[in-house]
């Protein structure tokens, strides 16, 4: 498995961010709110329910509607103020999650900075009820390409090289299929894109920095950037109602475990 990301910075990353998401949460509040409204699909009731990374966003609202919740994260600090019921993990290779114990699994942007997506959505499927359903949303191929575009081009021209700074997102047409590839029975993956408006550029980075999405790549450089790098990128920015303009492309996906070998979950 090529390794992509360096497991110890993520956790780093988190762990700073932890104490100054609540500036942030209104961003976050709304993200995962478009994974809760899923919930109002189904005829289904859910008492038991794992929050895998949701970063406060997700934990209070399962338990508004009278669930058990367990907030799952890598960093300790995160996972202490999501709202459940606290779970550290230590191995993204092995979360360590008790088979089927929840009826409900719901991962708000959480998932895209595991190497092994394939393996990590075998785990959450394992700790499933059968007839359990299982909720996520990750960015996908096209999120913040104004600002990859911006900063290979910044640098370049700035120190004749580039290094990878902005995460790279799978395919949208490959989500459901993934989830078909981890056992889910029903996969669906829809696509939301959405446009921020910044009127200082700087915000985009100290926002990305506050929910703990610094870049984490194995194959960053380590030294300091140009001084230049940043203000010519981010002055490169597309802008739309004269203001900065930043896309998400966002999978919602979802997918349930089967109650048998026979049976489907109803809708």
């Amino acid at each position: 498995m090529r390794i992509i990301f360096d497991f110890a910075a993520m956790v780093k990353h988190r762990e700073r961010a932890a104490p100054s998401l609540d500036g942030l949460l209104p961003v976050l509040n709304d993200l995962a709110e478009r994974l809760l409204d899923r919930l109002d699909d189904t005829s289904r009731r859910f008492a038991t329910a794992l929050d895998f990374g949701g970063r406060g966003a997700v934990a209070p609202s399962l338990m508004a509607r009278g669930m058990a919740v367990t907030s799952a994260d890598f960093s300790p600090r995160m996972a202490a103020r999501a709202g459940g019921t606290p779970l550290v993990l230590q191995n993204p290779a092995d979360f360590g999650l008790e088979a089927a114990a929840y009826d409900l699994i719901i991962a708000p942007m959480a998932l895209h900075f595991l190497d092994d997506l394939p393996g990590a959505l075998i785990q959450l499927k394992r700790a499933l009820k059968p007839g359990g359903l299982f909720l996520a949303s990750m960015p996908v191929l096209g999120t913040l390409q104004e600002l990859r575009v911006a900063l290979l081009d910044a640098e370049e021209l700035c120190a004749g090289g580039v290094s990878p700074r902005v995460s790279p997102f799978p395919e949208l047409r490959d989500c459901a299929g993934l989830l078909q590839r981890a056992g889910f029975v029903l996969p669906v993956a829809d696509l939301e894109e959405l446009i921020f408006l910044y009127a200082n550029p700087l915000a985009l980075l100290h926002e990305l920095r506050a929910a703990g999405e610094t870049n984490a790549l194995a194959e960053r450089s380590r030294k300091p950037p140009p001084r230049a790098l940043f203000p010519a990128a981010l002055s490169a920015l597309p802008h739309e109602q004269t203001r900065t303009k930043v896309t998400l492309r966002m999978a919602v996906m979802t997918g349930w475990a089967a109650e048998d070998i026979t049976t489907t979950p109803p809708s």
